[in-house]
């Protein structure tokens, strides 16, 4: 099953984490089939924190994809700040 979720990087103390398409029996931040988007908790000035590629996460949704309550919670959180 394909499920989107996060992939830890960044440094010690400064969380980033891409967005991915993966396969649910990969690791965290093992293999992923696509990159959908980033979050940067600590985004700070004119960083973005949050970028999703929304077309994209919309073709995986339609082909069975599911998000992880994290993921769900950044998109919410997003589209929220867009409107």
């Amino acid at each position: 099953m394909v499920v989107i979720r996060l992939a830890r990087g960044g440094a010690k103390k400064r969380p980033f984490y891409n967005i991915v398409a993966t396969d649910s029996r990969s690791r965290r931040d093992g293999r992923f089939i696509e990159r959908v988007g980033y979050y940067n908790p600590v985004a700070s000035g004119a960083e973005k924190a949050l970028v999703i590629n929304s077309e994209r996460l919309a073709y995986w949704q339609q082909n069975g994809a599911q998000l992880s309550p994290t993921v769900l919670r950044l998109v919410k959180q997003g589209a929220k700040a867009a409107a």
